[in-house]
């Protein structure tokens, strides 16, 4: 791999594919810091980086205490980074933790010469900015077997697996689900960290770019069959229209053998390989992250027969509105040039 001088556009445009990732209310953990090689040294390989890392200021102490999600979503910008380099014909090669006393290093890239099997990658690049979470009800209409199998594919990928469960597996995980609005319900820190990362547009709530603002909320339910995170429950805003949801919830499980944060980075870039393999597959998509955030409910959720020893996400997954995209801070603010 030769060293490829990249410019600040390019740079600029990769990061900001990348940050399109999803990130636990939007909360867009990462901070990307570009290493220009220096004149004399424009012959070494490696010399361009793009490092990766988390931005413990984003995260969530109550929620997620061993910051497994912030490296789920700064794992799914990762993969964006490398989706994005594909796309402009270059190669993005992913050191993983290169320095083992800073924790919040999670990974540099260095970008070279294009490889045979950026032609993948490049083909997922239209569903960066097409991906959405969407917090509607869905159809009942059935996904496809093959469609199914191609997720399961785009995991495997990424050094994981997604498991779609079958009917008394899936009714526990949405037992599962429904057991943490109770817990969340009745967990005042747990309320009020969700609170700070919703954007209600009001005078006193300005929108920002970053966390749930209101248009995404979706409808409200009419029953308690929802799987989606209600973020108005709380505030009951005016004008929010209701609605039913689906009966029966598609729904995926993505895990890993381990639980360490290597286990975790590579599933927040399986994560988003799926969805972007989903959404240009016509699907709409959500994550249910509910009972993961709860250590008494997570183990519950896996299937012990899957080989899965820990689950990392929950999809929802079906046909119907596609959401709308929320908003993404300016690169300038998680992009850094040495």
């Amino acid at each position: 791999m030769t060293t490829t001088g990249l410019s600040r556009s390019l740079v600029t445009s990769l990061v900001q594919d990348a940050a399109t990732a999803p990130s636990m209310h939007n909360a867009q953990p990462w901070r990307f810091v570009h290493h220009m090689p220096r004149l004399h040294q424009v012959h070494r390989r490696g010399d361009d980086v793009i490092a990766l890392y988390g931005d413990p200021l984003r995260a969530m102490p109550r929620q997620d205490p061993d910051h497994r999600a912030l490296h789920l979503g700064c794992g799914a910008a990762l993969f964006g980074l490398r989706v994005a380099a594909a796309h402009r014909a270059r190669h993005a090669e992913v050191l993983p933790f290169p320095s083992p006393g800073d924790p919040w290093h999670l990974a540099d890239v260095r970008i070279g010469a294009p490889e045979d099997d950026d032609a993948a990658l490049d083909e997922l690049h239209p569903a960066l900015a097409r991906r959405h979470t969407s917090r509607f009800p869905f159809t009942e209409e059935r996904i496809p077997a093959e469609v199914l199998d191609g997720l399961r594919a785009a995991a495997l990928l990424e050094g994981c697996r997604l498991v779609v469960p079958g009917d008394w597996h899936a009714d526990t995980v949405m037992d599962l689900v429904h057991a943490s609005e109770l817990f969340e319900a009745a967990d005042e820190a747990v309320r009020a960290e969700i609170a700070s990362w919703t954007r209600t547009g009001s005078a006193e709530d300005p929108e920002t770019g970053d966390g749930v603002p209101a248009y995404a909320f979706g409808p409200r339910q009419y029953d308690v069959t929802s799987p989606v995170r209600d973020f108005d429950s709380p505030r009951h805003l005016p004008g929010r229209d209701s609605a039913r949801f689906e009966k029966s919830p598609q729904i995926a499980l993505l895990g890993t053998v381990g639980d360490t944060p290597e286990d975790w980075l590579r599933a927040g870039q399986a994560m988003q390989r799926v969805l972007l393999r989903a959404t240009l597959d016509g699907l709409a998509t959500s994550l249910m992250s509910q009972p993961l955030e709860w250590p008494e409910l997570r183990f519950d959720a896996r299937d012990p027969g899957s080989g899965i020893g820990y689950v990392h996400m929950l999809f929802r997954l079906g046909y119907g509105p596609a959401g709308r995209a929320t908003p993404r801070r300016p690169v300038s603010d998680v992009l850094v040039v040495d």
